[in-house]
């Protein structure tokens, strides 16, 4: 009866053995309540425009048009200076004052050009009548003609002179000729340098004064040759400057046509909306968004890596042992492509299906502990 019953035990306890659970590799499960305690969350897979990026380095600047250099066409001497630099100007605002003979003896001229000319032309226009009546040749005629074409062409061309410094020949008569002339800005804008000062002489080449628009600015960003393919008009760009946080945008508008001797081409972007802290010249890094495709992604937290590869985990199914609820979790390998903000897309198994599957969206790294020490966390 013993050697009976000692056989019947051991028989009993291989019965046990064999009914034992064996997880295959990549499987891991885990009571409700570590569930709860690892803050495991599933989702699905979500098919989302992602942006992949580009990292580049450049300056501030502004368009040419909104920067003017200030001449004096005819020079002069400076009486008076309305402007510092740094100041806010205005389109047409006086920025200063110039002194010069000449601009009496050019007043004076056009004066008398034109009152000589007032006369040329009723001459003419009395010649033209006694024609018609063959009181005149047509040779008298054709030399009153020239003379009134040569002394409006005078009229002009002064006219045309005094509007290049400033004056304006429909005010200018005999009593408002002045031997001063302000310098009027072309743009709006600030000051960036003042080049005069009071009493100084300039000539016409000299530069007075520059001024920038800094409402409309751009930036120009330096890419090597390997990344032309990947920039083009209207792709969008986020951009810092002086290590700051704070996010500015900018749209690109155009791109370089030539390449330089250290493989480098210049990107051409436009500034969305206006930023105080941002001024031309300042040093930029930039973020390119060089594509946006809808792709199959995932939170970036949802993959794990493990021995160099990429696995996300994918709900298997709900299950009772001994009364107490588990629930598998399967390891699926991946492939991680690019990755906009806290999402990355992932490149999924053949015959994954994405509408029917439930994927780990938080704690996913969780569960890869529980795989690495298998009977702490899992059952």
């Amino acid at each position: 009866m013993i050697a009976c019953i000692s056989c019947k035990g051991k028989q009993h306890t291989g019965e046990t053995v064999d009914e034992a659970e064996v997880l295959p590799e990549d499987m891991v499960e885990m009571r409700a309540d570590q569930i709860a305690l690892a803050h495991i969350e599933t989702g699905k897979i979500e098919m989302r425009s992602l942006s992949n990026t580009l990292k580049v380095n450049g300056i501030l600047t502004v368009s040419p048009k909104n920067i003017a250099s200030v001449c004096m066409p005819m020079g002069g001497f400076v009486k008076s200076l309305f402007s510092a630099t740094g100041n806010a100007v205005k389109k047409g605002e006086a920025l200063a004052i110039i002194e010069n003979q000449e601009f009496i003896d050019i007043q004076q001229d056009y004066l008398k050009a034109k009152n000589t000319f007032n006369v040329v032309e009723a001459d003419y226009r009395r010649h033209c009548e006694l024609y018609k009546d063959d009181v005149y040749s047509q040779k008298a005629v054709q030399e009153i003609t020239a003379d009134y074409k040569n002394q409006k062409a005078l009229v002009k061309a002064l006219e045309q002179k005094l509007t290049l410094i400033g004056i304006n020949p429909a005010r200018l008569d005999e009593n408002t000729i002045s031997r001063t002339v302000p310098v009027l800005s072309p743009i709006s804008g600030y000051i960036k340098s003042v080049n005069v000062n009071i009493g100084k002489y300039v000539a016409p080449s000299d530069i007075l004064f520059e001024i920038v628009n800094s409402d409309k600015l751009m930036l120009e960003l330096t890419l090597f040759e390997k990344d032309i393919d990947k920039v083009a008009p209207g792709q969008k760009i986020r951009f810092y400057v002086n290590n700051e946080t704070e996010q500015h945008d900018a749209v690109i508008s155009q791109t370089g046509k030539v390449v330089t001797a250290d493989k480098t081409y210049q990107v051409y972007a436009t500034v969305s909306g206006k930023c105080a802290i941002i001024l031309p010249g300042m040093y930029v890094n930039a973020i390119i968004e060089t594509t946006e495709n809808k792709v199959t992604s995932l939170p970036s937290e949802a993959i794990v890596s493990f021995d160099d590869k990429d696995y996300i985990f994918v709900f298997e199914k709900d299950k009772k042992e001994d009364g107490k609820p588990f629930t598998e979790y399967r390891m699926v390998q991946v492939q991680k492509g690019i990755t906009d903000g806290n999402n990355t897309e992932v490149l999924l198994p053949a015959d994954f299906d994405i509408i029917a599957r439930k994927v780990v969206i938080k704690g996913a790294y969780n569960l890869l502990s529980a795989k690495k020490n298998a009977g702490e966390m899992a059952c």
